[in-house]
């Protein structure tokens, strides 16, 4: 059987520089998949209408539906405004086959995470958004994983920060919309966001 081939990330991680909340996902699906050149491109992730959901008490505040796409622009300028970087936990990996799954996404290599947090200064809150996020984030701080919808604190590259382990927004991950927006909703509330 062949070697599946290395994929490097293909996006540039978005971070505010006054962000104080770094979501961190796995990897991008295949670019087949995507509807925007931005993170959770696929239309049917559910990252994008959770904040619509808490934000705007409107899951589809952030889509097109009409292009079945996300409105990039918009998503960046109020993850700007609101202080939340946004970027993925493996840096290169492969698809051993060749599909969107994380349990067969091999990391190859892991996110530079202390150079990550280094462009953002007030960053103090860490959001993993899946099993495999949040296994590779604690293999690169040795935090031991909070329960899903739970959050634990570790010390890392000079600074103490608070893990958030949240479900996955994939379609694939069963619990309804609104389940995950409330396990969602407790970080934002926590770092004195305003909520819908």
């Amino acid at each position: 059987m062949d070697t599946a081939p290395v994929e490097v990330h293909p996006l540039t991680p978005f971070l505010p520089p006054q962000a104080r909340i770094l979501l961190l996902g796995s990897f991008p699906p295949p670019r087949k998949r995507w509807s925007m050149e931005f993170f959770y491109p696929n239309y049917t992730n559910d990252m994008w209408r959770i904040f619509g959901l808490i934000f705007f008490n409107d899951k589809d505040h952030f889509v097109d539906t009409a292009h079945k796409r996300f409105r990039r622009e918009e998503l960046e300028a109020f993850l700007r405004e609101k202080g939340i970087a946004v970027s993925d936990t493996v840096a290169v990996a492969r698809r051993l086959n060749g599909n969107a799954s994380d349990l067969t996404l091999e990391v190859v290599e892991r996110l530079d995470l202390a150079h990550t947090l280094d462009q953002m200064p007030h960053c103090h809150t860490i959001v993993t958004t899946g099993q495999k996020a949040t296994d590779t984030l604690c293999a690169i701080t040795g935090a031991t994983p909070p329960p899903i919808g739970q959050s634990t604190l570790v010390n890392f590259h000079d600074r103490q920060l608070k893990l958030y382990r949240m479900p996955s927004t994939s379609r694939a991950y069963p619990k309804p919309l609104p389940e995950k927006a409330a396990a969602y909703r407790t970080i934002f509330q926590d770092s004195d966001l305003q909520t819908y």
